[in-house]
């Protein structure tokens, strides 16, 4: 898109120590049995998880400048109410057309770009935000953390009791005895899961209730949290009915939304329209999302000719852009015309050029973003990739000093490390060009790669100098090791 495909590589599972069980005196094989089958069976805390491919470098992550500034933008109030402005936790774009947010930690927060799809109004998405920026400010990971502890402490002693009735009743030759023992342990996991499920309906509840008092102070109204409740309820229409309502670590959305619908109408706020700069803004990042995530004729379809209104404008150009390239030029022509200072046309002008093979044309329409947002990492890295590609010696240095100030203001942009590995590889530079390779790849999560670009690029720098010490500390770097899915 504007929008650069990215890959993580610092997820991490949060899991249940083993220092968070009991200590248990007893010496018993039985006993030790017991604890270790809990500890194999450690509860993974699922609002706190970050997808499995994350942990393989695959969470699919999208960057695109457009729609990360509103989203921050939708936060940067609730932040302040909540008292983390401080630390501004990132919002980081999973490229998942599903309706869902998590935060794994406190300094990130991953929201699903269907979130911005599905959702009509900014209030719908500010709500999910202040949901989970509900859950930071509360400190609620940290926390759910031990409850995941007390509930495999009441694993472990059920299993403990379950397999100990199970030894007596063997000894004692009772058949009854001993299938009695292995009912109880089996059924010791369910009481445990249930215990931190429990805990963790609560901390949802309290999350919803932080965010009703995020969006009053913010002087914002809780319709649009409550209409994403509803989109769930009517999801959930058919599976509530067979749902155990003990067994879910949300509650279901009918009862949340009950639970907030007389508060958020006491709020003075509550009929408060939406504001309609903020309305354009997310009318113009669903068109992109919606138009960059789907076939041209679907965006053609959902965005008829007959639709003159800015978003649908804006879909049919990156529609057109998607299909013929910078054949498509003519029509990012003519949406540009209607806003002639909107960095984000330039941008995807840009990029139709830069992808259509024409990469020098493509420097001028990057530098004219930049002249509209000059601190934005991803149009430096643009322009950076345009410099490259357009395989002239004299751009070289710029695209090195470009995209060396991208990576100095975003350190995650795999891309903006490869095109500097390629800027310094064509200028003779082979141990700078190795070592930026070798960063590259510890962000994209190849970690073995890295070492050995490094471990090359070591050979030819100076003992000690900065760079050598880059490179010595990814050749130095041990890999997490992760807890499988079970």
């Amino acid at each position: 898109m504007g929008v650069l495909p990215q890959n993580t590589s610092k997820s991490e599972k949060t899991f249940v120590p083993v220092q968070a069980l009991p200590t248990l005196k007893s010496g018993s094989r039985l006993i030790k049995k017991a604890v270790a089958i809990a500890c194999s069976a450690a509860i993974l805390l699922p609002m706190a998880i970050v997808p499995a491919q994350a942990q393989r470098g695959k969470l699919p992550l999208v960057r695109d400048a457009e729609v990360e500034a509103l989203l921050k933008d939708y936060a940067k109030p609730i932040y302040k109410v909540a008292g983390i402005s401080n630390s501004e936790p990132q919002i980081i774009l999973v490229n998942d057309k599903s309706f869902n947010a998590f935060v794994p930690d406190s300094r990130r927060m991953f929201i699903n770009i269907g979130v911005i799809m599905e959702a009509e109004a900014p209030g719908e998405v500010i709500g999910v935000i202040a949901h989970e920026t509900g859950h930071i400010a509360g400190r609620h990971l940290v926390r759910l953390r031990s409850a995941a502890a007390n509930a495999q402490i009441v694993s472990v002693i059920g299993l403990i009791l379950g397999a100990g009735a199970a030894a007596a009743g063997a000894a004692a030759g009772s058949g009854d005895a001993a299938s009695g023992g292995a009912a109880a342990a089996l059924g010791a996991g369910s009481v445990g899961k249930r215990t931190l499920l429990n805990y963790q309906r609560g901390e949802e509840a309290a999350a919803d209730r932080a965010a009703l008092r995020y969006l009053n102070a913010t002087g914002q109204s809780a319709r649009g949290m409550l209409k994403t409740f509803q989109r769930m309820s009517e999801q959930q229409m058919f599976s509530r009915k067979f749902a155990d309502p003990y067994a879910q670590s949300h509650p279901m959305a009918q009862e949340r939304f009950n639970g907030l619908l007389n508060e958020a109408q006491k709020s003075k706020y509550f009929n408060q329209p939406e504001d309609y700069v903020l309305q354009y803004r997310h009318d113009q990042a669903r068109a992109k999302l919606f138009a960059f995530t789907s076939h041209p004729s679907a965006t053609l379809r959902a965005y008829p000719r007959s639709d003159k209104s800015p978003a649908a404008q804006y879909a049919r150009a990156i529609a057109a852009m998607q299909s013929r390239g910078k054949g498509a030029v003519k029509e990012i022509d003519a949406l540009i015309r209607t806003q002639p200072n909107n960095p984000y046309y330039y941008e995807l002008k840009g990029q139709a050029l830069l992808e259509g093979g024409d990469p020098k044309r493509a420097i001028a329409p990057f530098r004219k973003a930049l002249s509209f947002k000059p601190n934005e990492p991803q149009f430096l890295v643009w322009l950076g990739y345009a410099l490259v590609g357009a395989n002239e010696q004299s751009y070289l240095p710029e695209a090195e000093k470009v995209l060396k100030r991208a990576i100095q203001m975003d350190e995650n942009s795999g891309i903006a490390y490869s095109q500097l590995a390629i800027a310094h590889g064509r200028q003779g530079e082979r141990a700078e060009a190795d070592l930026a390779t070798a960063k590259g790849l510890m962000v994209r999560g190849d970690f073995e790669a890295a070492k050995r670009y490094a471990a090359r690029a070591q050979k030819s720098l100076k003992r000690g100098s900065p760079a050598w010490l880059q490179a010595d500390d990814i050749v130095a770097y041990k890999t997490p090791k992760l807890p499988r899915n079970r």
